[in-house]
């Protein structure tokens, strides 16, 4: 167990918590013993992974387990859905909802993001699309220039961000104005972009919750993980705060999110932001440590 890596330790966290929390939601009819059996297999898969490296093909193996905690984090993200309501109460959404027709009409965002016609539209609405492959785009960075060492650490900085939005799922039941308001501020451009998220929305996303926006939170997560990893390249942080910015601004366009589900993800992003400055003051300290 003790060669497991940080990232490691933070999923199987993550699915321990989920299988803790489980009891306290007995009005969730799809919730059982799944939570165990995955945390069972994750442990399992993780730990003979782990055990396997040191002792043959430790190359392979270890590429492996840099890439496989991406594909763990959408195991996660599913298994929330196990924690579905049998109905919705509408408190969170009633309340969302006016703050959005402040933003969106009498603030006049929509009428600005649409002032040039398709351009800004398309471009939102393929930085939403474009969030599933972030963390394959940071990590394959880090190996592009020579960083691969670093993909744990970046790992953990980008869980952390992504999974805290997960853990809040359970407690704020709730759905996306585009299902529970159609037609409500909707875009006055539609773009296939549009309609190719709607359509992987439709097919492949869970239905349990929506604050926060663990979109936000991800793509801020890995921001800050560019920038503790980047210090004397800041470009690399810089690139993905405005591409963070952009998935903000189309998660409440499209309607997909509500703005307080938004500023929550940011919110949830600085956990992992706290994480960097610390391990930055850590770095400090060590290099002022007498020898």
């Amino acid at each position: 167990m003790n060669a497991l890596r940080k990232s490691e330790w933070l999923l199987i966290s993550f699915f321990a918590y989920v299988t803790v929390l489980s009891p306290f939601f007995p009005n969730r009819p799809n919730l059982r013993y799944q939570p165990t059996l995955l945390l069972i297999g994750v442990l399992a898969v993780l730990s003979l992974l782990a055990r396997a490296e040191k002792t043959h093909g430790a190359r392979v193996i270890g590429m492996v387990r840099d890439w496989l905690p991406i594909l763990l984090t959408l195991v996660a993200f599913r298994e929330m859905e196990l924690f579905l309501p049998s109905q919705f109460d509408l408190q969170y959404e009633m309340q969302w909802v006016g703050q959005d027709r402040r933003l969106l009409e009498g603030w006049g965002l929509r009428s600005a993001i649409e002032s040039l016609g398709n351009a800004i539209p398309f471009y939102l609405e393929f930085s939403y699309l474009l969030v599933y492959g972030l963390p394959f785009y940071c990590v394959g960075l880090l190996y592009g220039q020579g960083r691969r060492a670093s993909v744990d650490l970046f790992l953990s900085i980008y869980l952390v961000g992504t999974l805290s939005a997960y853990a809040l799922f359970p407690f704020f039941p709730s759905r996306p104005p585009r299902i529970l308001f159609p037609g409500l501020d909707d875009p006055h451009i539609t773009t296939w972009v549009r309609q190719f998220n709607l359509y992987i929305l439709r097919h492949a996303t869970i239905h349990v919750g929506v604050f926060p926006s663990a979109h936000v939170s991800s793509a801020f997560a890995a921001a800050w993980a560019m920038f503790s990893l980047f210090r004397k390249r800041p470009v690399f942080g810089w690139t993905l705060v405005v591409y963070a910015i952009s998935v903000s601004l189309a998660a409440i366009y499209g309607r997909y999110h509500y703005t307080a589900d938004v500023v929550g993800g940011f919110g949830v992003s600085l956990v992992a932001a706290a994480l960097c400055i610390a391990r930055r003051h850590q770095g400090r300290a060590s290099s002022l440590a007498p020898p």
